[in-house]
């Protein structure tokens, strides 16, 4: 699918302002309502647009500790990779996962309490991940800044 301008000027506008209405999203981008709607509902069916979700200040429901923890594993066939990919998505506390070129084989992001909460998931999901040869956990101090907008 070919994305425009407008296209683009929409997709910024909708991803610092996702509730936005219709109305409001189509003067932000000088269209009218109904040129706006059909460019929105075209960027949805094409996959551009995946979904709509309501971003949680973490301090605020209690998982004040982010944790970045790479993993390498005891091998590179398929099924180990599969094993770990299915297993590690499982984990609630985990929310993302990156196959990496380098050192480790994945970078976790994992959110906690605290110390505490954090050896509890790493006790009862981490350590049971399957073929983990290594794991190194690195706790973040404070996060500078951080955003979901991608640059359109």
């Amino acid at each position: 699918m070919e994305i425009d301008q407008t296209d683009r000027r929409i997709l910024t506008v909708l991803q610092r302002h996702g509730r936005m209405s219709n109305a409001e999203l189509a003067e932000h981008v000088n269209l009218s309502p109904s040129a706006c709607h059909r460019r929105v509902q075209r960027l949805e069916k094409s996959g551009v647009i995946t979904g709509y979700v309501a971003l949680l200040d973490a301090r605020e429901v209690d998982r004040r500790s982010t944790v970045f923890v790479e993993i390498t594993l005891s091998g590179q066939a398929d099924e180990v990779l599969d094993a770990f990919e299915k297993e590690v998505s499982r984990i609630p506390d985990v929310l993302e996962c990156h196959l990496m070129a380098g050192s480790a084989d994945y970078l976790l992001k994992v959110v906690a309490r605290d110390t505490d909460d954090f050896a509890r998931i790493h006790r009862r999901y981490l350590a049971r991940l399957p073929g983990v040869a290594q794991m190194h956990s690195s706790f973040a101090l404070r996060t500078v800044f951080k955003t979901t907008a991608l640059p359109v």
